[in-house]
């Protein structure tokens, strides 16, 4: 079959077995992948498997969310599958197009964490991943919201955007190694003086307190690998989302904090308060915006934030139980 044009993004490679077909995304700044060797292997696994798929191309990571919208609007008109393939970042744009379209989506991992597809136990190998896609069945999953803006694995106000946003300002300027993750975190820790006052609403009842960071997590075994209180984790993907706020504190404390989450112990940490949810207000005293990071993302929001579980589900496509990989 010829190549045909897919609203100037992306080469067509048609075919003639069943199941739905594939609009991959494929984001060539996420982790230290090539995206030429990635097209390849794909080509070839679904090319071999006789299964329809259209590559979508991003020119860079300015133009991942626009393409993840074409991706998914083609997937929906088609009855097709919009395919993340990137980090963790890429997925929630993927997932956010997909969520709005209300189309199915899959994760073809190649971040560095990738926390998400972790979790449901999506191989970190690219053909193995794409191989179990090719037996997957769409099946529903929860999603957390912040004011409109899908996240699947956390949303994060205060300190947490800025090591964001910091790191990857490093990043640019030194390379993508882990030294240099550690040393942009190291300098915004010491850097950072802040403490936001907020006022939250849970369960109908109002709080007043100072923090440097409010955290929601949507992902279990990130939130059991920082050693998050097993009855507060445990609730997360069952109609829940989990909250950790950290009390005021100094910097040497928080780097104490950041050890424990390491070392998988921050329960343990007295200054740390975490809790289950369905749904919580965050009114944030005196400013009317503020930096919001979701699944790695930053962005701008106006308060009040309101964090909830999303009232409907991702249709993701998982692999059947043969094709699990176990939790790493």
């Amino acid at each position: 079959m010829g190549a045909t044009d897919l609203a100037g993004h992306a080469a067509r490679q048609d075919t003639t077995a069943g199941g739905p077909p594939l609009f991959i995304v494929a984001n060539a700044g996420s982790g230290q992948h090539d995206l030429r060797q990635t097209r390849e292997t794909l080509s070839r696994v679904f090319g071999e498997a006789g299964r329809e798929f259209h590559f979508v191309d991003t020119d860079g990571p300015g133009s991942v969310v626009t393409v993840a919208q074409a991706g998914a609007r083609y997937a929906r008109e088609a009855g097709g599958v919009v395919v993340s393939v990137g980090g963790d970042g890429t997925t929630n744009a993927v997932a956010q197009a997909a969520w709005d379209a209300g189309c199915t989506m899959a994760v073809l991992p190649q971040g560095t964490f990738n926390l998400f597809g972790r979790e449901h136990g999506i191989a970190q190998d690219l053909e193995t991943a794409a191989r179990a896609l090719l037996r997957a069945r769409a099946e529903p999953v929860q999603v957390g919201e912040v004011n409109g803006r899908i996240f699947l694995v956390n949303a994060s106000l205060g300190l947490y955007p800025q090591l964001l946003q910091d790191r990857e300002a490093f990043k640019r300027r030194f390379g993508r190694h882990r030294w240099v993750a550690i040393l942009s975190g190291l300098v915004t820790l010491f850097e950072w003086r802040r403490q936001l006052a907020l006022e939250i609403e849970l369960d109908g009842q109002s709080t007043l307190l100072t923090t440097p960071t409010l955290f929601v997590g949507n992902n279990r075994l990130q939130l059991e690998r920082i050693g998050m209180e097993s009855a507060v984790a445990e609730r997360v993907g069952e109609g829940r989302l989990a909250a950790l706020i950290a009390k005021p504190i100094g910097t040497g404390t928080m780097v104490w904090l950041m050890l424990k989450g390491a070392f998988g112990r921050l329960g343990e940490a007295e200054q740390v308060h975490s809790f289950a949810f369905r749904t919580l207000t965050v009114r944030v005293l005196g400013m009317r915006k503020l930096k919001v990071a979701a699944d790695g993302e930053v962005g701008v929001m106006a308060p009040p934030l309101r964090f909830t579980v999303a009232s409907r589900p991702l249709q993701l496509m998982l692999p059947r139980e043969e094709d699990l990989v176990p939790v790493e």
